[in-house]
């Protein structure tokens, strides 16, 4: 089958989920869609689900075959201990129908292509810093267009296990146990735009070790209940190298619920792939606010109490300080 029409449209199909500057947001906080990871956690206290129903069709020329995928994504994170540490499960089970014409053979593989367990944690966030999020008062396109320092990212270190069960077709011959670490990168490039990178190094300890990496652009539109994305995803390994696609949009029903869906491809001919993605993101929050006793808050956050600085001052320096404001 050609899919070149097809892979055309996806390549040109909108561009670039959820923007995020914080730990824990009042909305939810979902890596989906696509493949691309958050630096963020979800908070503490947050429990989250993520699922996705998928349906993707292979052609392989080297080994003259043709497949049909279908399958399920899943994630389950959780807010553990504080803000910027996540636990997370996350997932692939599929059913592969593989036929072969020359020999008029056909087959079926079952099991899961992606599970592993992990531990991600917010190592570096700029927007922290209360100094520079402040906005300017006097001028909205300051507040609105590109600047340097907004590439300046969050970033966050990840650490997992991947986990085999049975005799798994998928990976003939690996371990049941392998490992995965890797880094996590986010900017907010405007308030409606948002850039996140991330580079794997996956299947540690098997004879087939792989590369990964991601780069998504996600842009939010004037209804910020709504949001599309654009991701290039790579695969550098012995067994399997590819560089996919994908492009979609994002929903958000409530401030707990989200819904997704999205079309991807890959650039080789074996196999050659197209899949679509339809997903949901849901949380139960139970994150709590941490409140500190004025005993123990930090004095002077915002600088010394200068002397007399109560006292009022007089119309002579109330004009001149009016008339200083540079509009």
């Amino acid at each position: 089958m050609d899919f070149s029409i097809a892979k055309r449209s996806i390549f040109f199909f909108a561009i670039l989920p959820t923007l995020l500057s914080a730990q824990y947001t009042d909305v939810i906080n979902s890596n989906r869609p696509g493949r691309a990871v958050s630096a963020y956690a979800v908070g503490k206290g947050v429990v989250q689900t993520e699922v996705g129903l998928f349906y993707e069709q292979q052609d392989n020329v080297d080994l003259n075959s043709d497949s049909n995928i279908f399958g399920t994504d899943y994630a389950l994170r959780y807010g553990l201990l504080f803000e910027q540490l996540e636990i997370n499960l996350e997932g692939s089970f599929m059913k592969q129908n593989i036929t072969y014409p020359d020999f008029g053979i056909e087959g079926k593989l079952t099991n899961f292509s992606r599970n592993r367990l992990g531990l991600k944690y917010l190592v570096y966030d700029p927007y922290k810093n209360p100094e520079r999020n402040k906005p300017n008062l006097y001028s909205w396109r300051a507040n609105n267009v590109f600047q340097w320092k907004n590439l300046i990212p969050a970033v966050s270190v990840y650490g997992g296990a991947n986990f085999l069960f049975g005799d798994n077709p998928f990976y003939p011959g690996d371990p049941s146990l392998s490992y995965r670490g890797g880094v996590n990168t986010q900017s907010r490039l405007s308030p409606r735009v948002a850039l996140i990178s991330n580079i794997a190094y996956d299947r540690i300890g098997t004879d087939f070790p792989e590369w990964r990496y991601a780069l998504s652009v996600t842009h939010a539109f004037r209804d910020p209940r709504w949001s599309i994305f654009v991701e290039g995803q790579g695969i550098s390994g012995d067994r399997y190298s590819d560089v996919i696609l994908r492009t979609g949009v994002a929903r958000l029903i409530n401030s707990d619920f989200q819904a997704d869906f999205h079309l991807g491809s890959g650039f080789k001919n074996s196999p050659s792939r197209i899949f679509a993605v339809l997903g949901f993101s849901y949380r139960l929050d139970f994150h709590k606010d941490e409140v500190k006793a004025i005993d123990e808050q930090r004095a002077g956050q915002n600088g010394s109490i200068k002397k007399n600085a109560n006292k009022r001052k007089s119309k002579k320096d109330r004009k001149k300080g009016k008339d200083d404001i540079d509009f």
